[in-house]
């Protein structure tokens, strides 16, 4: 009898043991599926040395009932399951489900049926059998997937199937991708770019570890340098990992890879539909998958040959996961790249202080691009100080930005409005009696969204028309938006700049990959005049016609109690201002604020990255944050806030009484309630040298909680609501 060990995919259990029946056999990394009293449960197979589990005699042990047949996880994806549990203090198994496909994918390749319209116009219909004719045009997906995008329900599309509007396609789902040729489009490089280029491609044919932090301003070109160690990799028949920090950046990724390699790369991310994420795993276990673009959850993909990692702008708070595994991607990469014994390549041209630090310890080879590519310049930057230059009444942009804009449309070149707030104002209240739209699920107000006549919480989702009178005093046509969103200052373009051509970009109005390339296209093509848009427009385009960039409110990202605000300001008020002047025309960028003496505005006005980057530096030392020391926070939860309130308080009383460890709170969050959940935090602050996960598993571990109380870590959080 052979005993195997068992990580299982249970949310109570972790580990059990079972026996290989005879003449079955199953390696470390292997799927199986194994009984769990009258139900089936899928493990992967361990080496039980690694993974501590309780000893049972042999007699009892029941047999596993199959070997699915795929690969078995390589050593270095099992290593670094194990060392991000352990880091982030997640339970092994919901690290390792990070890198399962679906049931079907596991059983094998085979055939999908999908769907797709017929093109047959009947002569009646039905307005929902209308409103699904109109949202699928071009789709093919199956029966609930087609649902979902056409809000309708699965009856109707098989209704429509009987009827003909609807047909089924077949579907291989293991026909091979086209093959990347790195010699396709080999580009023209300057100097600078060719020698990062070279270091690159060097470093993977070393076939070593060796993490690189690419430095370079906006419109240098990093892609292009860090594409040579891509063609590299593929010409050694290894498997390349690009992860970007949004979806929306994919179809503008995709255009350029395409360019330079004649196909486009595999994707992988949420929007996918079933059988192509059935079809990218697949092709990425088993080695097809020359290069994969995705999300951070691509990051632990079973790739069977990986050759090279690239972090593109790598300094991106969404590498971050706020919910289950709350790991951030852009550290977890280089961990990967280390257990593969591979390069990795973090890209960005406002790098995370962490970074520039592990860069100035020598942990990190930095490589530098510090021009723009083919003589471009980078834009002018001025500050408007709201105080001096204030905007008219029931306006907000300044009359010298108003300006620029008129210049910019007359002299036909575009101009982009970035205000990192969505919808048409923050805020909805009754004049009469001063009654608010809160969200009843959050500690949020509704925002307005105009262009969908919605009021909308942007933590839960939860919506509500916009009513014709207050729900309070019942008063009719009482109810005034307060504060803008970019919705907000659209409308004020328009009544500025009549006839203007005016785009609104947010996750909201570009919510599709057919969306975001419509907008890319339109451009490019000079049909847009002003670009109006949130945090989704500032970083990865490039529009040579692009002149102006209008910071809006550059200290709404200096509000609340976020810790990194300083950081996160200038990166994305850096990253807009890169848009403006990529082409032949130089750029300029006006930043509007009432505060500008504050450190990161004055940097960017000065155009002196490096000085705020040292008096940030300096206050983070002072404080012992990151990266000189540990930050970890404790979220309590619960439907009820009594119980909230008591689980946190008995974490509190239990506190460690440490000489490296600082524990502050328990207090409220500052989203007190979320999702229906009242929520209370606890923040630790501990030097460096603490063991801060053990800490805190033995200070939980001998904690127990009501069922209705849900504790999460959080180690190197970045997120304080």
């Amino acid at each position: 009898m052979t005993r195997v060990r068992l990580l299982v995919f249970n949310p109570v259990l972790n580990v059990l043991d079972y026996r290989l029946p005879d003449g079955v056999a199953a390696e470390a990394g292997s799927v199986v599926i194994a009984p769990l009293g009258p139900r089936q449960v899928l493990g992967i197979v361990w080496e039980p040395e690694r993974l501590a589990g309780a000893e049972v005699p042999e007699a009892r042990l029941r047999p596993i009932l199959e070997v699915l047949p795929v690969p078995p996880f390589p050593a270095a994806l099992r290593r670094l399951i194990e060392w991000t549990a352990d880091y982030y203090c997640a339970p092994m198994n919901a690290v390792a489900r990070m890198a399962l496909g679906s049931m079907a994918a596991l059983r094998g390749g085979g055939t999908a049926t999908e769907y797709r319209l017929t093109g047959l116009e009947p002569k009646r219909l039905t307005p929902q059998r209308a409103a699904a004719l109109d949202a699928l045009h071009g789709e093919q997906a199956s029966i609930r997937e087609l649902a979902d995008l056409a809000s309708v329900s699965e009856g109707v599309l098989r209704g429509m199937v009987a009827a003909g509007l609807l047909e089924p396609v077949t579907v291989d789902l293991d026909r091979p991708y086209a093959r990347a040729n790195p010699l396709h489009a080999a580009p023209d490089l300057s100097p600078d770019q060719q020698a990062a280029a070279d270091r690159f491609v060097a470093a993977v044919a070393d076939q070593a570890f060796a993490p690189f932090l690419l430095d370079g301003v906006t419109g240098s070109g990093k892609t292009e340098c860090y594409f040579e160690a891509v063609a590299e990799a593929i010409r050694l028949g290894r498997q390349v990992l690009v992860l970007l920090p949004e979806i929306a950046l994919t179809q503008n990724f995709l255009r350029r890879f395409e360019a330079r390699f004649g196909v486009p790369p595999v994707l992988w991310h949420s929007s996918l539909k079933q059988s192509e994420r059935r079809r990218a795993w697949r092709a990425i276990v088993h080695g097809d998958a020359q290069v994969v673009v995705g999300a951070r959850s691509a990051l632990f993909m079973p790739f069977a040959r990986l050759g090279l990692i690239v972090v593109d702008e790598a300094h991106e708070v969404s590498f971050k996961q706020d919910d289950g595994v709350r790991y951030n991607a852009r550290d977890v990469a280089v961990i990967r790249a280390k257990f593969e014994r591979i390069p990795v390549i973090l890209a960005s041209a406002t790098p995370a202080l962490e970074s520039l630090q592990l860069a100035e310890a020598g942990v990190y080879e930095k490589v530098d691009l510090p021009a723009r590519f083919g003589g471009a310049e980078l834009p002018a930057i001025e500050v408007v100080d709201l105080r001096v230059e204030a905007p008219e009444r029931g306006h907000w942009l300044a009359p010298r930005l108003v300006a620029e804009l008129k210049d910019r449309l007359a002299r036909g070149e575009q101009s982009l409005l970035f205000l990192n707030r969505r919808g048409y104002a923050p805020l909805t209240l009754c004049r009469h009696c001063g009654y608010r739209f809160q969200c009843p699920n959050c500690s949020a107000w509704l925002v307005e969204h105009r262009l969908s006549r919605r009021l909308a919480c942007h933590h839960c989702g939860h919506e509500v028309p916009v009513p014709a009178e207050c729900p309070e005093c019942h008063t009719p046509d009482c109810l005034v938006a307060c504060g803008p969103g970019v919705e907000r200052i659209a409308d004020e373009v328009a009544e500025v700049l009549p006839g203007a051509r005016i785009a609104v970009v947010t996750s909201d109005t570009l919510n599709s990959p057919d969306k975001i390339g419509a907008f890319v296209a339109a451009a490019e093509g000079k049909a847009i005049d002003v670009i109006v848009g949130t945090q989704l427009v500032t970083k990865g385009y490039h529009f040579p016609e692009l002149t102006l960039v209008g910071v809006v409110d550059a200290d709404l990202g200096l509000e609340g109690g976020d810790l990194r605000a300083g950081e996160r300001t200038y990166q994305q008020i850096a990253q807009v201002a890169g848009r403006a002047g990529r082409g032949e025309k130089p750029g300029e960028v006006l930043i509007q604020t009432r505060h500008p003496e504050a450190a990161v505005i004055a940097a960017l006005a000065a155009g002196d990255r490096d000085a705020f980057y040292e008096a940030e530096a300096e206050a983070r030392r002072e404080a012992g944050a990151p990266p000189f020391g540990r930050w970890a926070a404790i979220i309590v939860s619960s439907e009820d806030e009594a119980e909230a309130r008591e689980a946190a308080r008995a974490i509190g009383g239990a506190r460690p009484d440490l000489p490296d460890v600082m524990v502050l709170g328990p207090a409220p969050a500052p989203m007190a309630l979320l999702r229906g959940r009242y929520r209370y935090r606890l923040l630790i602050n501990a030097r460096r040298s603490a063991q801060v996960q053990d800490v805190i598993r033995d200070w939980l571990g001998a904690l127990t909680f009501p069922p209705g109380v849900r504790v999460a870590i959080d180690i190197d959080p970045y997120s304080f609501v």
